[in-house]
């Protein structure tokens, strides 16, 4: 009998007193090695060109004066968040991604870096940034109180909109599971439509997050530039 609901997110599966859950994080270090001795099949090079795409779109974003190679840490980012993601909807795995821990473990580091580098290496056009051009001289005190608050709390809207989609679909498909047992045959088929359904929603909103996630982080590296 599940006691709290919320406790099919943080399972308890340990081995000797070692918490096993975060394993599942590393699940994809046993797929990259074939790639190296293996044919590159349809999946690889399907991966690929997704790859070399978001690399363009990452490089347009960032813009003329982007550093090379930045756009490989948010290709990086989108890689793993997306496979915890679709690790999440297999049965007894756990989903990592439903946490704030490791979110915000991701959201954090990475604004505060954009953040430390811009305001050592571009202090003027960071002060700049607090006023939009065209203010009045009357709301700019005002502009620049607002500008802050929605600049320092851009890390913690990264990390919560990742969670809390992830455990809105995950949390939604275990209440319709859990009514299974009492329903008759017919509602069950139909439930098990509705879950098919969802799976697919929920396989959707993996890849979008992800998605979200390193582009709106791009998007906050190109400001300090």
């Amino acid at each position: 009998m599940m006691t709290n609901l919320f406790s099919v997110f943080d399972p308890s599966s340990n081995i000797f007193n070692l918490s096993l859950n975060w394993m599942s994080t590393f699940l994809g270090l046993l797929l990259i090695p074939s790639s190296y001795w293996l044919m590159p099949s349809r999946h690889q090079i399907i991966w690929n060109n997704i790859l070399l795409t978001l690399h363009k779109e990452f490089k347009t974003l960032l813009g003329p004066t982007g550093h090379n190679g930045s756009t490989f840490i948010f290709i990086s980012l989108f890689s793993f968040i997306m496979f915890n993601n679709f690790m999440g909807l297999f049965p007894y795995i756990f989903t990592c991604t439903s946490h704030m821990t490791l979110t915000l473990t991701l959201a954090l580091p990475l604004w505060l870096s954009f953040m430390l580098f811009g305001w050592i290496n571009h202090t003027q056009h960071m002060f700049a940034h607090l006023v939009p051009q065209g203010t009045p001289a009357v709301l700019m005190p005002f502009m620049v109180c607002i500008e802050t608050i929605s600049n320092v709390i851009r890390p913690g809207t990264l990390a919560v909109r990742l969670a809390a989609n992830m455990i809105a679909g995950h949390l939604l498909l275990t209440l319709l599971g859990n009514t299974g047992p009492s329903l008759s045959i017919i509602l069950v088929n139909m439930l098990i439509l509705a879950q098919i359904a969802l799976l697919m929603l929920e396989s959707a909103v993996a890849i979008i997050q992800s998605y979200v996630f390193a582009v709106l982080s791009t998007l906050y590296s190109s400001e300090v530039n």
